[in-house]
């Protein structure tokens, strides 16, 4: 037999070799597949989890502040117990003034003189006029009487005599009117005097020696302006949510920027009974007791209302920023995240504005309340909540 040939031998021996190297090619190349495809379907899980992400609105929200406290603050406005702009009801020069700002004057003390030779000379003519006026009504009783005799002896008809009773009466009627002339002119010559109403302080002066008066009217500046000062009024407008608390006898604490470390107190005397539609509040009035003369009229005042739960309750409230209000057509609104992340619209109401924070009722200080929230954000709407911190 002939001898196998020596070149064949050796290719025969490499077929194993070449079918585990192609072996291992194939589950390389299937390895690598397999972890790109595992590779791009992440990256498309990821790609697709950021998209959606990316569509969940990012807002800031804030904790409530702490639960509204007993204490109810607010602005006040002093005023006098009376205060009467004085005018003068006379036209003339001012001769003299005797009182300044400032100077305490009693009823009744002069204030100031008006030089008035207009009605000086208007009352000495009515004054002659009533001389002129008695003379006649006497030349006339007595001719009426002298008539009266005469027609009792037949002397003269009874119609000359009814004359002559006609003339006393008119002469009567004419001396009525020039004596009411000279009166009037009398009053009008005792404003010449200007005179306080009560007892007080002079808080203003428009007038000096020498300038012109004229009769004064509602519109025109007063002369001089007393304020009664020993007791003082507070007004104040009271939240509606607080209006069936406030009593007569009421007693309330306020400050003023005068005295930054001292309160003062007041008690109520007053309300409207009514509650400002426009305002939602009810107008209340305080009295303070200014014997020590510290207080000013027309001063700012900041006054607190503390309750000790008598009376009905004031529903519980938080401060909330005004930037978290929503106006909607159901009404005022604010937007709060649930545990889940999603929106929750709840309807408040407000009961103390204090410009850029807000006393409302309707969340609790638990809740996160949304500040600055879009206008189109709805109910059950997801969200991605970031801390800003505490409303107040």
């Amino acid at each position: 037999m002939p001898m196998p040939d020596a070149a064949v031998m050796p290719q025969s021996g490499h077929k194993p070799r070449l079918r585990w190297i192609i072996i291992g090619a194939a589950c390389i190349f299937g390895i690598i597949l397999v972890v790109g495809t595992l590779a791009r379907i992440h990256a498309r899980h990821r790609l697709h989890a950021s998209n959606v992400a990316a569509l969940v609105p990012s807002v800031t929200v804030v904790h409530p502040g702490g639960k509204a406290t007993d204490t109810l603050v607010l602005p006040a406005i002093l005023q006098a117990w009376y205060s009467a702009p004085v005018y003068a009801r006379t036209n003339g020069y001012l001769r003299q003034w005797y009182v300044d700002i400032g100077d305490r004057v009693t009823a009744g003390q002069l204030l100031a003189e008006i030089d008035t030779p207009d009605v000086d000379l208007q009352l000495a003519g009515a004054r002659a006029a009533l001389g002129t006026r008695t003379a006649q009504r006497d030349l006339a009783r007595i001719t009426s009487r002298r008539w009266d005799r005469l027609n009792a002896q037949n002397a003269v008809s009874q119609q000359e005599t009814d004359e002559r009773r006609g003339n006393l009466a008119a002469s009567e009627a004419t001396r009525h009117e020039a004596a009411a002339d000279v009166e009037r002119l009398e009053t009008l010559s005792a404003f010449k005097r200007i005179i306080a109403p009560f007892a007080g302080v002079v808080t203003s002066r428009a007038t000096d020696i020498g300038a012109l008066i004229v009769a004064g009217t509602a519109a025109s500046q007063p002369l001089f302006t007393v304020s009664d000062v020993a007791r003082l009024r507070l007004y104040v407008r009271v939240p509606q949510a607080y209006a069936a608390r406030m009593r007569e006898g009421f007693d309330a604490h306020f400050t003023v920027p005068d005295y930054h470390n001292r309160q003062f107190d007041a008690h109520l005397i007053h309300s409207s009974d009514a509650v400002d539609s426009q305002s939602g509040t009810m107008l209340v009035q305080l009295v303070y007791d200014n014997a020590e003369a510290l207080l000013k009229p027309g001063a700012y005042a900041q006054i607190a209302f503390t309750f000790h739960g008598s009376g009905p309750q004031a529903p519980p409230s938080v401060r909330i920023p005004a930037s978290s209000l929503l106006f909607r057509r159901d009404g005022t609104t604010v937007a709060v995240v649930d545990g889940r992340n999603h929106v929750r619209i709840r309807p408040v109401s407000i009961l103390i504005d204090f410009g850029t924070e807000l006393e409302v009722t309707g969340v609790a200080p638990q809740d996160r309340v949304i500040t600055n929230p879009p206008d189109d954000i709805g109910d059950g709407d997801p969200v991605r909540p970031r801390e800003g911190g505490h409303g107040a």
